[in-house]
């Protein structure tokens, strides 16, 4: 299926107290099934909104959000949600943070599922953790945990609401490598919001730019770089190029 995921001329307006707020003003894009695209976008212009609706968490105002031809619904199982915070429970060990998912869906003793959290687990060198806690991991193997643990639900599309915005630095461009290659690995398709436009370019297939509020798509910025993870497509001599030309379209 070559669009999985296709906004068509979707708007949202929200209450305040005093008026109607116009959020996304008729936005239009779609996703390849098995592509990485990012959404970026001056602060407070709708990106988060963008993943909620597309999550099924809001209703649009008017227009459709179609998944694989077919309309979203609410709490749609064909999604996974990737957030800021890896939001793993403390008091649960590793097995039973992945296995979350699985519990709440009634899902625990299904063999099939149950096989593939194993198997994620010993693919991504996490298994001998399995019975730890989450604070006997790094920060970059728990965000590995979440990923899988959403994996393991064997969704169609994986929503990523900057997901690597807590780490420092040097371990984020190591996540940003370990969540690419597992993502690329398991054939998935995934829309990604950042405000970093580096990892952006460096993660997508696709940069979709967003106007300020009310957001309408400015450009789509189509992208084939060097190399086979995050870190070496920054080493692309055409990087640069892309940046500038991102950053221009923001500011």
């Amino acid at each position: 299926m070559k669009n999985l995921l296709e906004f068509r001329n979707v708007k949202y307006f929200y209450q305040t107290k005093e008026s109607e707020i116009e959020a996304l003003s008729g936005i239009s894009f779609s996703l390849d099934s098995q592509s990485f695209t990012s959404l970026v976008g001056p602060s407070g212009c709708g990106k988060t909104t963008i993943l909620s609706l597309t999550a099924g968490l809001l209703t649009p105002s008017s227009g459709q959000i179609l998944l694989e031809e077919k309309p979203i619904s609410k709490n749609d199982d064909r999604i996974g949600y990737m957030f800021q915070r890896d939001h793993l429970f403390e008091w649960r060990t590793i097995w039973q943070n992945i296995t979350l998912g699985l519990e709440l869906q009634g899902l625990k003793k299904d063999e099939k599922k149950v096989a593939l959290a194993e198997e994620l687990l010993k693919k991504y060198d996490l298994y001998t953790f399995k019975n730890k806690k989450p604070r006997q991991l790094s920060g970059g193997m728990r965000q590995r945990v979440a990923l899988i643990r959403t994996l393991v639900l064997e969704p169609a599309l994986l929503l990523l609401d900057e997901p690597f915005s807590a780490l420092d630095f040097q371990t984020r461009i190591n996540v940003c490598d370990d969540v690419y290659s597992i993502i690329k690995s398991e054939q998935k398709t995934a829309l990604l919001v950042t405000h970093d436009i580096s990892e952006a370019l460096s993660m997508s297939d696709k940069v979709v730019i967003l106007s300020k509020r009310p957001a309408t798509v400015k450009e789509e910025v189509l992208l084939s770089f060097e190399g086979d993870t995050p870190l070496h497509k920054r080493e692309d001599a055409r990087f640069g190029g892309f940046f500038e030309k991102i950053w221009r379209s923001l500011v």
